[in-house]
C-alpha cells in the first residue's frame, strides 16, 4: 500500500476519534441560577410612649388647672373690688365718719395679724399690709371715705387668705416633691375614682368618689393631685380622673 493510500484510511479515522474524544472529555454547561425574590414584609411602627415624656404631660395639665383656678379667684377679687367701690362711693354721698373708718381700721388690723399667725407665708399678707398702710395715710388727711374703702379691701383680701389656709388644713405632712397650689382649686370627678393613701398605684385605696362629686385640690407631686372632699376626706387622686369645676359647681 502506498504512503497516500494509507494517509486516504488513517486520517478520518484520527479526525473521528478526536472528535469522539473533544466531545466526551468537554465539561458541561452549568444552567443559569435561579433568582429567588424574597417575599414583601410590610412592616408597621408602633410608637412607644415615653413614660418621662407622659408623666410631664400629666404634671403640666395639672399645673393648668391651678392657673386657672388662680385666674378665676383674680377674676372673682376683681368683681367685688368693683361692687366695694360702688357701695364705697355710695357711703361718700353721705359722708364715712371718722368713727366708721377708725373701726374698721382695727378691724383690718386684726385681720391682717390672724391670717399672719395662720400663714405666715401667706401670698395674701403683701398687698393686705400695702393696703393698710394706705388706709392709715388717708385716715390721717382725713379722708374717713377712702380710709373706709381700703380697710374693707383689706379685709376682704385676708379673708380670701384665711379661706385658701382652711381649705388646706388636711392636716396630712407634705411629701417630698410636693407642691401647693397658690389657691384652692375646684375639682369635679370625670369618671369613678379611686381615692388613694399616696400618690401612686402602690398605695391602698381610701375611698371611691363617683362621677360628678365636688373634690378640692389642695396640691400635686407630678401628675397626682391631694384633694379634699366635702365631708372632710382626704387623699391622692390621679389627675386625668378629674376636670377643674366652674362657679357654681359647674
Amino acid at each position: 500500500m502506498t504512503a497516500v493510500a494509507i494517509a486516504v484510511v488513517v486520517l478520518p479515522a484520527l479526525t473521528g476519534c478526536a472528535a469522539k474524544a473533544s466531545s466526551e472529555g468537554a465539561a458541561p454547561v452549568p444552567a443559569p441560577p435561579l433568582t429567588t425574590v424574597p417575599p414583601r414584609v410590610d412592616t408597621v411602627r408602633l410608637a412607644v410612649p415615653d413614660p418621662e415624656q407622659q408623666r410631664r404631660i400629666g404634671e403640666l395639665e395639672v399645673r393648668l388647672l391651678e392657673r386657672d383656678a388662680q385666674i378665676e379667684r383674680l377674676e372673682t377679687t376683681l368683681e367685688e373690688t368693683r361692687r366695694e367701690v360702688v357701695r364705697s362711693l355710695a357711703r361718700l354721698q353721705t359722708s364715712a365718719t371718722r368713727a366708721e373708718a377708725a373701726s374698721a381700721l382695727a378691724e383690718a388690723d386684726i385681720a391682717v395679724q390672724t391670717l399672719r399667725t395662720r400663714d405666715p407665708q401667706a401670698p395674701e399678707l403683701a398687698p393686705a399690709r400695702r393696703l393698710l398702710d394706705q388706709s392709715t395715710a388717708e385716715f390721717g388727711r382725713q379722708n374717713y371715705g377712702g380710709a373706709l374703702y381700703l380697710a374693707n379691701q383689706v379685709k376682704s383680701l385676708t379673708a380670701s387668705g384665711r379661706g385658701r389656709v382652711a381649705a388646706g388644713g388636711d392636716g396630712a405632712p407634705a411629701r417630698p416633691g410636693e407642691t401647693a397650689f397658690a389657691v384652692p382649686v375646684p375639682l369635679a370627678v370625670g369618671s369613678r375614682a379611686n381615692v388613694r393613701e399616696g400618690p401612686g398605684t402602690n398605695f391602698r385605696v381610701l375611698f371611691t368618689v363617683d362621677r360628678g362629686a365636688a373634690l378640692t385640690g389642695l396640691s400635686h407631686l407630678e401628675d397626682w393631685v391631694r384633694i379634699t372632699d366635702e365631708t372632710g376626706r382626704s387623699g391622692w387622686v390621679f389627675y386625668n380622673l378629674v376636670t377643674r369645676r366652674g362657679p357654681g359647681g359647674r
